[in-house]
């Protein structure tokens, strides 16, 4: 992590767990705030009344928060794991 000199944080380097996840015959990325493997079954918010729902784990990745493959303002994250 690196610091400005006013106290601030310039960079955050944390890495961060992602999931793709199939939803409705869809993939879409999400934030995994918990270990998930690929085959895994998941409810996640989806579609435009973020209503949950059941999908399949394709794959997992370890990311950075540049490295993300969703931009930080359209992160969602997987809620459960079933």
């Amino acid at each position: 992590m690196i610091h400005s000199l006013a106290g601030g944080v310039l960079a955050d380097n944390s890495n961060q767990l992602f999931a793709k996840v199939e939803v409705c015959g869809t993939p879409r990325w999400y934030l995994a705030p918990f270990s998930v493997a690929a085959g895994d079954r998941v409810l996640v918010p989806f579609g435009p009344a973020e209503a949950l729902t059941e999908g399949t784990v394709l794959r997992t990745e370890l990311c950075t928060p540049q490295t993300a493959p969703v931009p930080a303002k359209h992160r969602k994250a997987i809620e459960k794991k079933l």
